[in-house]
């Protein structure tokens, strides 16, 4: 066999520099940022939850296409997805992990049970969060600069929901039930309250599980009262139900009310298209979808992406990362410690409102949207 001598290869200092020049580029052609969703992607209420996730997957994506370029890095922004399973004690594990992690945002968590215990730990690792459907005011009273919420609270829509019944209505009799969460015992307090203030009379209280799905026993008892009126305290996997079973005790004409966990583009299927959902009055923070300024032109997109997902809150969690992003680009920094600050000054025009805060991290300015459901559909009344 021949010899073939070895081929050699001659590297100057210069061709190394330059190589090692274009691996540099290359490493910093775009920075990684990191922005989270946590929320319930399994479970009862997994399809509120992947509609909150699915708008900040959309936002991140448009961003993405925007080519960002923030403190002289171009950014690509990514998606970290974590379920907390609706539990508190997993949301906490979550809210740690995403600490660990260090992402430079969240959006969620998607229920006040879970939000609250979350807060403190996104507060002590300074990661700013943003809920989009925690309502009960307890999430924004220690005041942390790093918890932020993007609709109404449950003082406007406890309130709202009384008030329309005791004057539009005229309702006078009105029986509660509440699940025992943050969410929905705070709800129903504050409606408790104001029902009694416009003059109604509540003539039961009465509580349940969020993982209930038998009320047969509550609602036989409450049948007794003769309420005009039904407050329900709770998710839409519960009033589904609750809804099917008061239309088999006879009950399916008495007004049922309930906040934004109920108030989804599922009830009606949850509740196997009773009849009694035609009695419903709910409220959610903000305005419809419908209504929003470019709302529905965002609509279309989202249905594009996503068809037959759509429940409520993707629309907020499309702003809220969209408002964490705006703070960065203020600040010219990716880094929280930097941008944190800015989150407070927002002045943010976004699909479902110009967005400002208070002091607290609450809005500026929050909306109340009531909706009743017309064959199945939710349909708004203002």
């Amino acid at each position: 066999m021949a010899y073939l001598p070895p081929v050699r290869f001659a590297l100057t200092a210069a061709s190394i520099g330059a190589l090692l020049a274009m691996a540099s580029a290359h490493a910093q052609d775009a920075q990684v940022v990191k922005i989270a969703h946590a929320g319930p992607t399994s479970g009862g209420i997994a399809h509120i939850g992947k509609d909150t996730e699915n708008g900040v997957r959309m936002a991140i994506d448009e961003l993405n296409a925007q080519g960002l370029t923030i403190g002289g890095k171009k950014i690509k922004f990514e998606l970290v997805a974590e379920d907390d399973a609706g539990d508190p004690k997993q949301a906490t594990a979550v809210a740690q992990k995403l600490c660990d992690m260090k992402v430079a945002g969240v959006v969620g968590h998607l229920q006040s049970g879970t939000t609250i215990p979350a807060s403190s730990i996104y507060h002590n690792c300074g990661v700013p969060h943003i809920t989009t459907a925690a309502t009960n005011p307890d999430v924004t009273k220690p005041g942390y600069k790093t918890t932020y919420r993007l609709i109404a609270n449950d003082n406007a829509l406890g309130a709202a929901l009384a008030i329309y019944a005791a004057d539009a209505l005229k309702l006078k009799n009105v029986a509660v039930i509440d699940d025992r969460t943050a969410y929905g015992q705070g709800l129903a307090d504050v409606f408790k309250e104001t029902a009694k203030k416009k003059g109604m009379n509540v003539v039961a209280s009465e509580f349940t599980t969020d993982k209930a799905t038998d009320f047969m026993a509550i609602l036989t008892n409450i049948r007794g009262k003769k309420p005009d009126a039904i407050f329900y305290g709770g998710l839409d996997s519960q009033s589904g139900p609750m809804l099917r079973q008061l239309d088999q005790l006879g009950l399916g004409n008495v007004k049922f009310f309930s906040g934004d966990g109920s108030c989804t583009e599922k009830l009606s299927e949850l509740a196997s298209k009773s009849p009694a959902v035609g009695n419903v009055t709910c409220a959610t923070g903000g305005i419809a979808v419908e209504k929003m300024a470019g709302g529905q032109d965002w609509k279309k997109r989202y249905d594009a992406k996503f068809p037959g997902q759509f429940q409520i809150y993707s629309p907020y969690s499309y702003d809220a990362t969209m408002v964490l992003v705006d703070a960065m680009k203020r600040a010219n920094s990716v880094d929280p410690k930097v941008y944190v600050p800015q989150l407070a000054k927002t002045n943010y025009k976004g699909v479902t409102a110009q967005i400002q805060f208070t002091n607290k991290g609450e809005l500026t300015k929050p909306a109340v949207t009531l909706s009743v459901y017309k064959n199945g559909v939710r349909t708004p009344l203002n």
